[in-house]
């Protein structure tokens, strides 16, 4: 297991997103998501692997603690988190 500190994480359906991101990439068979440590945590110790989920967080909002666009991940997040709330509730 490989565990990622990540940038706003708030709720559920934050969490909810971030799940279905990383599992979507290739050679990740399991996440695991703790709202209130704000760590992610995969099945992977491949260092090509853990990039691509890193990258991915990013691009979702939820970058890893010590990215420098903070500002720009803010918003991203903002978006995540209603998509993921909104698909949770189904």
């Amino acid at each position: 297991m490989t565990t990622i500190e990540i940038l706003n994480l708030k709720c559920g359906g934050c969490a909810n997103t971030v799940k279905k991101g990383i599992i979507s990439i290739e050679g990740v068979n399991e996440v695991n998501v703790d709202v209130e440590t704000s760590k992610v945590s995969i099945d992977s110790i491949d260092e090509s692997v853990i990039t691509l989920v890193k990258k991915k967080l990013s691009s979702m909002g939820y970058p890893e603690i010590g990215d420098d666009n903070t500002i720009i991940h803010k918003a991203k997040s903002f978006v995540s988190c209603a998509t993921g709330r909104m698909t949770s509730e189904e």
